[in-house]
C-alpha cells in the first residue's frame, strides 16, 4: 500500500495557499464575517481565562472539603457555579460563532470555485478530459469539510497555544518535574501517533472518490432505470454497483484497521494522562508539602497542557481527512484554473467575435475527433453569408456536429484555423437534443444573454416581463398551439423532457428563437424529429424575421435545394457548393 509522505503533505500545504488565494478569500463575506472572527478570538481568551480560575477554584474547593470547613466549602462552591455558568455560556457562543462563520466562509467559497468551474465552459473540458474526479463532490462536500475542519484546526491551534501560556506558570508552580514529563510524554506519543496513522491519509483521500463512485452508480440506476429494464443490463448494472460498493469496502477496512491501532495507542496515553499527576504530585501531599486541593489542581493543569501539547495525537484522524479534502480541493482548483487558461488562449486564437455581421467565416480550420485519432475536418476555408439558407451534410455523423460546436466555441480539440462569427447573442444554437430543465413554461423563454455570471439576475428579471400573449404566439405559429391546453399555466413547473416529445422539445427552442430573433439560427439533425412539412413551416418562420437558418444534417432533402451546401466527407475532406444563382462564397 502507498503512503503519503511528509513532503507531499507540505505540498499540500503549498497548494491550499494558492487554493486560499484564487477561491477561498473573498471581500464580500464583509462586515459579518469581521464581526464573527472577534466574537471567536474573544471567546476564546475569556474561556482559557476561565479555565485558569476553575483551576484555582477547583483548589480552595477541594481542600475545603479536606479540611473539615463548611463555610469555605459553601463560599468555594457558589464560585464554581459561577465559574461553570460564565464557561457553559462561553462555550456554547464560541461554538455558535465558530458554526456561522464556517456557513459563511463555506457559501462564498463554493460560490467562487462554483464561477471558476463554470467560466469558459471548464466544465465540459474537465469531463471531457477526465482530470478531475467528481468534481460536483468537490465542490459540495470537500468544501464543506475544508472551511469548517479548517475553522475548527485554526481554533484549536489558538487555544492550544493560550492554553499552553496559561497552564505552564501553573503546572511549573506546582512541580517542575511535571511540567517535563508532560513535554516529553506529548513529544513520543505524537511521533508514535503519526508513525501509526500515517497510512491513513492515502486511505481517506481514496475512500472519498470511491463513495463517489459508488453513489454515481445509483444516480445512473435512477436516471436509466427504464433503459436498462428494457436492455435488460440489469445484471450487468448490479455486477458493476457491486464491484465499487466491494472497493469502497475494502478501503474502509483499512482505514478500520489503522484506526484500531491507533486506538490501541491513543486510548491507552490517554488514560495515562489521569494518573500521571496524581503518581508525581501525591507524594508531595503525603510529605505535607502542598494542600490536598493541588492534586486536583495538578490534574486539571496537567490534562489541560496535554491536551494543548498532543492536538496531533487527539486530531490525528480529522487531521489525516483533512490533509486528503486539502489535496482534492487544490487538485481541482489547479486544473480549473489550468483549464480557463487554456481555454482562454485557444478562443482567443481561435474563436473571434466578429463585428462585421453579414455572415460566420471559417478559416483553415482542422478538427479532431473526441478520441483525437484522426480529424473530422481539415483546413476548411469557407463563408456561411447572412440571408442565405446553408446545409452542412456529411455520412459521418460526427463531423456537422464537430463544427457546429466549434462555431459555438465548446468543441475541445480545435487543432488550428480561426472561426468567426457575430457575438454569441446574435447566434442561437438548436440541438438535436435540447437542453429543457425542469421549470415553468415562462422560465423557457429566458434569453440566454448575457454570459457572464455576474449578469445573471437580469435576464431572468426580464423573462418575466415577457407579455404570455407574445409566448403564445410563438408557441402558434410553430405548431405548438395545444401546449396551453395541457399545462395548468406559464408559471407550473413541469419536466419538459419526460412531457415532451423530441419534436416538440425542438419546437419549444424554435419559438424561443422567434421572441429572441437573432441573426443566426445554427439547427443540429432537427430533420431527425420533425416531419418535412413541419420543418418547412418551421423555417419559414425564422426566415419571415430575417432569422438565417444553417441547417447540420446527415442527408440532403427537398427543402434545400436552393440552399448553399457544404459537403463534409471522410478523412476530413469538404466540398463547397453555393446557392444556385449565387456566387460562391469561399
Amino acid at each position: 500500500m502507498s503512503h503519503v509522505s511528509i513532503t507531499e503533505i507540505r505540498e499540500a500545504v503549498g497548494h491550499l495557499k494558492i487554493m486560499i488565494r484564487h477561491v477561498a478569500v473573498d471581500p464580500r463575506m464583509g462586515a459579518r464575517a469581521r464581526l464573527l472572527i472577534i466574537g471567536l478570538i474573544s471567546l476564546m481568551l475569556a474561556i482559557n481565562g476561565l479555565n485558569v480560575i476553575n483551576s484555582y477554584v477547583g483548589r480552595d474547593f477541594m481542600t475545603a472539603i479536606a479540611d473539615h470547613d463548611r463555610a469555605g466549602f459553601s463560599k468555594e462552591a457558589l464560585r464554581l457555579i459561577g465559574v461553570f455558568a460564565l464557561l457553559t455560556f462561553a462555550s456554547v457562543m464560541s461554538r455558535f460563532c465558530e458554526e456561522s462563520m464556517g456557513l459563511l466562509w463555506r457559501k462564498w467559497m463554493t460560490w467562487r470555485l462554483f464561477e471558476l468551474y463554470a467560466d469558459h465552459q471548464v466544465f465540459l473540458r474537465l469531463d471531457q478530459t477526465g482530470s478531475v474526479e467528481n468534481p460536483d463532490q468537490r465542490i459540495a462536500e470537500d468544501v464543506r469539510n475544508f472551511t469548517t475542519t479548517t475553522i475548527s484546526f485554526i481554533l484549536m491551534l489558538s487555544n492550544a497555544l493560550l492554553t499552553v501560556i496559561a497552564f505552564s506558570g501553573v503546572l511549573i508552580s506546582i512541580s517542575p518535574l511535571l511540567f517535563g514529563v508532560a513535554i516529553g510524554y506529548a513529544l513520543i506519543g505524537t511521533w508514535l501517533t503519526i508513525r501509526l496513522g500515517k497510512p491513513l491519509i492515502k486511505l481517506n483521500y481514496n475512500q472519498l472518490d470511491k463513495e463517489a463512485a459508488f453513489r454515481a452508480a445509483l444516480i445512473h440506476l435512477r436516471e436509466n432505470g427504464d433503459l436498462i429494464t428494457l436492455a435488460r443490463r440489469k445484471d450487468l448494472w448490479v455486477g458493476r454497483t457491486w464491484d465499487r460498493l466491494a472497493d469502497l469496502a475494502a478501503n474502509f477496512t483499512e482505514i478500520i484497521q489503522v484506526n484500531r491501532n491507533v486506538g490501541f495507542f491513543t486510548t491507552g496515553y490517554n488514560w495515562m494522562i489521569q494518573l500521571i499527576p496524581a503518581l508525581i504530585v501525591a507524594p508531595l501531599f503525603i510529605d505535607g508539602n502542598v494542600e490536598f486541593g493541588v492534586i486536583s489542581q495538578s490534574a486539571v493543569a496537567f490534562t489541560q497542557l496535554m491536551g494543548a501539547f498532543s492536538l496531533i495525537i487527539t486530531q490525528f484522524q480529522s487531521i489525516s481527512s483533512f490533509v486528503a479534502v486539502i489535496k482534492r480541493l487544490s487538485g481541482m482548483t489547479q486544473s480549473v484554473l489550468a483549464e480557463r487558461d487554456r481555454i482562454t488562449q485557444i478562443k482567443k486564437e481561435t474563436i473571434q467575435d466578429w463585428d462585421h455581421l453579414e455572415g460566420i467565416r471559417i478559416e483553415h480550420l482542422t478538427l479532431a475527433a473526441a478520441n483525437n485519432h484522426h480529424n473530422v475536418i481539415e483546413d476548411l476555408n469557407v463563408t456561411f453569408p447572412k440571408g442565405q439558407r446553408t446545409l452542412v451534410f456529411s455520412s459521418e455523423a460526427a463531423a456537422p456536429s464537430a463544427l457546429l460546436r466549434a462555431i459555438a466555441g465548446v468543441w475541445p480539440l480545435i487543432n488550428e484555423g480561426h472561426v468567426r462569427r457575430p457575438p454569441l447573442n446574435l447566434c442561437l444554437f438548436v440541438t438535436e437534443r435540447p437542453y429543457l430543465p425542469s421549470c415553468s413554461l415562462r422560465e423557457l423563454f429566458v434569453r440566454p444573454y448575457p454570459e457572464a455570471m455576474g449578469e445573471v439576475e437580469a435576464p431572468i428579471l426580464a423573462a418575466f416581463d415577457t407579455p404570455e400573449s407574445q409566448i403564445h404566439a410563438v408557441l402558434n405559429e410553430v405548431g405548438l398551439a395545444n401546449l396551453m391546453e395541457r399545462i395548468e399555466d406559464s408559471d407550473t413547473i413541469h419536466d419538459w423532457q419526460s412531457e415532451l416529445s423530441l419534436a416538440e422539445q425542438q419546437l419549444i427552442v424554435v419559438a424561443r428563437a422567434l421572441l429572441a430573433e437573432p441573426i443566426f439560427v445554427l439547427m443540429e439533425r432537427l430533420g431527425s424529429a420533425l416531419d418535412p412539412e413541419t420543418l418547412k413551416r418551421v423555417i419559414a418562420c425564422l426566415e419571415a424575421r430575417n432569422i438565417t437558418v444553417i441547417r447540420f444534417e446527415q442527408t440532403q432533402d427537398a427543402l434545400d435545394l436552393t440552399a448553399a451546401r457544404l459537403e463534409l466527407g471522410a478523412q476530413g475532406h469538404w466540398t463547397w457548393s453555393p446557392a444556385p444563382h449565387s456566387g460562391a462564397a469561399v
